[in-house]
């Protein structure tokens, strides 16, 4: 700009004005500052100012408030919004009350003077979103770095109708984010509509989502309504779309593109007016690449990426959750419950495998299980403990083949404390693999070489070499 920028700053905690005040003279800037709202105001009024920071909580006016009211007056003026009530509802107020910026408390510096220059430069005026009414609840927990950036990217997708692709851990909470962009975004005043890939029958996963009409297929009776109609105006959540068969991946593909699709065994084209939000806990582009998932359709899915961050990455929220499932207990009739510091100490080393469902599960355990209002260390460590085993054999039994051998590499060759693993793990892998590999499709075929060459994709001649290179013993069934 040509002339120095003034930027005006609002907030009540001293040792953060003078902190803001020294940063943004440092990069040229003339800063003018305030710790109440009338004073930010009256500025704004005599057409002072380039751009605004300011905090939401103020001892006169909350500062969210003001935001309307400034951009009412003066709409070129870009608000930066900033405040240590972290959480989702107040990323979504700021952004649909038309602040330019929302950071959250601690904010980095060096980010706040960049969004400051943005803002300068910048000459388009934010969008401001219908306001959102209704009680207030939290529907994500947690004031850590790692959330806050999603709170930042859910509440700049509120009034939006783009395509998200949630990933992220069993556990995690990808259905609560997809809630949150349904009940705080444009399609609020429509349905919510979930279908999980993985727990539909593979033949019927394209009449689940676009309906079906009589005799269609055997025991189609009459018209079957899908999950597009019934999510009509409002969200379609498609959770676990990586287990979504190819053919059903192949019209899915064609509703994005055109926006229309038709039922089964149906001719007229019906009109797809949804938002989709699509969530998965596996490598969509590793599924790409082993040919399990169409591409096109990963990239046309794929607009706006949320990765949700495990548990055991954000476990500074820890203490936050257990207190809100505490409460949820305590809503559902259970007893109050705390927990001792040291048992909260537990938790924190804790890994989480199973994420936030995990913990959820065990709060509700301790809740319920145990008379005393305390909750001791010990029992923690004796309900996490019991709790592993069950998860890890539950775990095995859902892995898939490209998983179990991640575990296994993992475990018996990278996970040494001396190092890296010796030279020529290629060939000591594949010929681990390649034993029990024949050995079992010779065992299902009774020892016919010649089908097993065929269900292997061998040469005949290649098999037997095999065979007797790794020293296998065909043995021959009935014939």
């Amino acid at each position: 700009m040509s002339k120095k920028a003034t930027i005006l700053v609002a907030d009540d905690d001293r040792a953060i004005r003078i902190v803001l005040e020294r940063a943004l003279t440092q990069q040229g800037y003339d800063v003018r500052l305030t710790g109440n709202s009338r004073t930010l105001w009256s500025w704004v009024e005599d057409g002072e100012g380039d751009i605004v920071v300011t905090d939401v909580v103020m001892p006169d006016e909350n500062g969210l408030d003001l935001v309307p009211r400034i951009r009412q007056l003066r709409p070129e003026l870009k608000i930066i919004v900033m405040s240590a009530q972290s959480t989702l509802l107040t990323a979504v107020k700021a952004n649909e009350r038309g602040a330019y910026e929302y950071l959250p408390k601690p904010f980095d510096l060096t980010e706040l003077i960049s969004v400051v220059e943005r803002g300068l430069l910048d000459s388009s005026e934010p969008t401001i979103s219908a306001p959102l009414g209704g009680e207030e609840k939290l529907p994500l927990i947690g004031r850590s770095a790692a959330m806050q950036n999603i709170y930042r990217v859910l509440a700049r997708l509120m009034a939006t109708d783009l395509t998200v692709l949630i990933t992220g851990e069993s556990g995690t909470g990808k259905e609560l984010v997809a809630r949150a962009l349904h009940d705080y975004g444009k399609q609020r005043n429509g349905p919510f509509v979930a279908i999980n890939m993985a727990a539909i029958p593979r033949d019927l996963v394209e009449a689940e989502l676009f309906g079906h009409e009589r005799g269609a297929f055997t025991g189609a009776t009459g018209r079957g309504i899908g999950r597009f109609e019934q999510a009509h105006r409002g969200t379609l959540f498609l959770d676990e779309i990586g287990d979504m068969p190819v053919d059903a991946q192949t019209r899915l593909l064609r509703v994005l593109q055109d926006g229309e699709y038709t039922t089964v065994g149906g001719r007229m084209p019906i009109k797809a007016d949804v938002r989709i939000v699509a969530a998965t806990h596996r490598d969509l582009s590793r599924q790409v690449k082993q040919g399990h998932f169409r591409e096109d359709l990963y990239y046309r899915l794929n607009v706006v990426p949320i990765r949700l961050p495990p548990l055991r990455e954000r476990a500074e929220d820890l203490p936050e959750l257990v207190e809100h499932f505490f409460a949820r207990g305590l809503e559902a009739g259970l007893s109050f419950k705390s927990l001792e510091p040291t048992a909260m100490e537990i938790l924190l080393r804790h890994r989480w495998p199973g994420n936030v469902r995990e913990l959820e599960n065990l709060v509700q355990r301790l809740a319920a299980l145990y008379a005393d209002e305390t909750i001791s260390a010990e029992i923690v460590a004796n309900e996490l403990s019991d709790a592993a085993a069950a998860f890890a054999d539950a775990r095995l039994d859902d892995e898939t083949m490209s998983e179990a051998i991640e575990r296994h590499l993992g475990q018996s060759y990278f996970g040494a404390e001396d190092g890296l693993p010796l030279n020529g793990l290629y060939s000591r892998v594949l010929s681990e693999m390649e034993r029990p590999l024949i050995l079992k499709t010779l065992t299902a075929t009774r020892g016919n070489q010649i089908k097993a060459a065929e269900i292997l994709g061998l040469n005949r001649n290649t098999l037997r070499k095999k065979i007797r290179d790794l020293d296998i013993e065909v043995v021959k069934g009935p014939r």
